[in-house]
């Protein structure tokens, strides 16, 4: 392990690819852009990330179109395979790279997710991992027989118990049950393998899982929110946490806060991490980089962009303003019913009377029109710069431990990850905070994260 100057361990740096989808964080009209649909691209992308030893490949989910005045958003479209086909595809043409999915737990059953990671655990050797998301509203739940059928404020609970059933499920099979005698003919040492019975006020049910345990046990398990429940349910449940913070300050409180959450649940502050998603800009001088991020976000926020992401805020029309313009002086008009269905972001502005107030503001102290108010409010966490600026900034927010890593969310599809791989990873190599080679054949390897009946195990001595 290396150390700094004051003889501290230097953190080893977690690092993973983002595949995103069609919306405003790609420029999915620039020439070198590709499908985000083709196999080829996810492949490219997963092979990029194996190829500069990232711990894993993430994909978000969305269950529905999302819409915007009652039609589907045409730079917010997402046109993407079947999370699990995905993956399972992935695993054939990768031997080491983790393999990430967005599974809901509002709009699913915990035996058929189970399963699918269960199925996916074997089937890539050990490299699966679960990011459990909630639904929030009525209109994505219309795609669902049970369409809205949660009030908001029971979506963890839900989540909690959803969970609870599908670690159960994963630990119906101890993992020494199949014995495959051929000169016996026995099969299974245990003829009870895989029962289970699970009663609770979300689930009730009763039967056999039917795939027995798999290389990790159970998956990695990821959570997102930045909300009390959130932070909560991660150092509960979690072995991963998404931060959405930043600035360096900001990243250190969200880390210090859930980490010092950790030891109410007799878990140790290196059983969960932190990881924000990042994107990125290169540049062969850091003055370069800027020129190209500026036209990075340019095309990522259009005008017509910029006026429908103000829609959110203000809940109304506002197709008649120019985003070269002032933001509008009318005000936001409140309440449930809003423009913008299916889309998280609506959920940001608790207070839109008071956030209208805030941007008008900014934009007449540095007198920025629409789209230039638009760019500066949705910034987010981004590396820019050559690539040794990129690699000691990723440094410098780990080391004072603002994150464990970053999920890198590159603004083209599929090749952006390219240059990335090739400049910024080889200087942290050198730096001695970047694995050179893979150490280990499951993601828990990869995260440096113990095996769940290692961690049983650790809690029986501990009681």
């Amino acid at each position: 392990m290396s150390t700094s100057s004051t003889d501290k361990p230097l953190k080893q740096i977690h690092l993973a690819a983002h595949f995103p989808g069609v919306n405003n964080t790609t420029v999915w009209s620039d020439p070198e852009a590709g499908s985000h649909i083709e196999f080829s691209s996810f492949a490219h992308l997963a092979r990029t990330a194996e190829r500069a030893k990232f711990d894993f490949l993430f994909l978000a989910e969305g269950l529905r179109l999302r819409e915007q005045g009652g039609k589907i958003y045409d730079l917010d479209v997402v046109g993407r395979p079947d999370t699990f086909t995905v993956l399972s595809a992935l695993a054939a043409v990768t031997e080491h790279l983790g393999l990430t999915g967005t599974i809901n737990s509002t709009f699913n059953e915990p035996y058929e997710v189970a399963r699918q990671f269960a199925g996916l655990d074997h089937l890539s050797g050990g490299r699966a991992a679960w990011n459990v998301v909630t639904s929030w509203d009525a209109f994505t739940g219309e795609n669902f027989r049970r369409g809205g059928f949660l009030p908001q404020e029971e979506r963890y609970s839900r989540a909690k118990e959803f969970l609870t059933t599908a670690h159960e499920l994963f630990d119906s099979w101890r993992g020494d049950e199949i014995i495959a005698d051929q000169a016996t003919g026995t099969f299974l040492r245990d003829a009870q393998a895989g029962a289970f019975v699970h009663q609770g006020r979300q689930f009730d049910i009763s039967g056999r899982f039917n795939v027995p345990r798999s290389p990790q046990g159970r998956p990695v398990i990821f959570q997102a929110g930045a909300s009390e429940e959130g932070r909560e349910f991660a150092a509960s449940s979690a072995d991963a946490i998404f931060s959405r913070y930043s600035k360096l300050e900001e990243g250190q409180a969200f880390y210090q806060d859930v980490k010092g959450r950790l030891a109410r649940y007799g878990r140790r502050r290196d059983q969960l991490l932190i990881l924000p998603a990042a994107t990125f800009v290169l540049g062969d001088t850091d003055a370069e980089a800027r020129e190209i991020a500026h036209e990075v976000r340019r095309r990522q926020v259009s005008g017509a962009t910029a006026i429908k992401y103000l829609e959110h805020v203000w809940n109304r029309d506002l197709s008649a303003y120019d985003p070269d313009g002032p933001p509008p002086d009318v005000d936001p008009v409140p309440g449930e019913n809003t423009i913008a269905l299916g889309r998280a972001s609506v959920r940001q502005f608790r207070d839109p009377l008071a956030v209208a107030k805030e941007w008008r503001e900014r934009a007449e102290a540095k007198h920025l029109s629409i789209r230039e108010l638009v760019i500066e409010t949705t910034t987010r966490q981004s590396f820019i710069g050559s690539p040794a600026t990129v690699a000691e900034t990723i440094n410098e927010f780990v080391q004072a431990d603002a994150s464990d890593g970053f999920i890198l969310v590159p603004h083209l599809t599929p090749g952006g990850l390219d240059a990335f791989a090739d400049t910024v990873v080889p200087l942290l190599q050198e730096r001695g905070v970047f694995r050179t080679e893979y150490e280990g054949t499951t993601l828990r390897d990869h995260l440096g994260l113990d095996h769940p009946d290692a961690q049983a195990r650790a809690r029986r001595v501990a009681s």
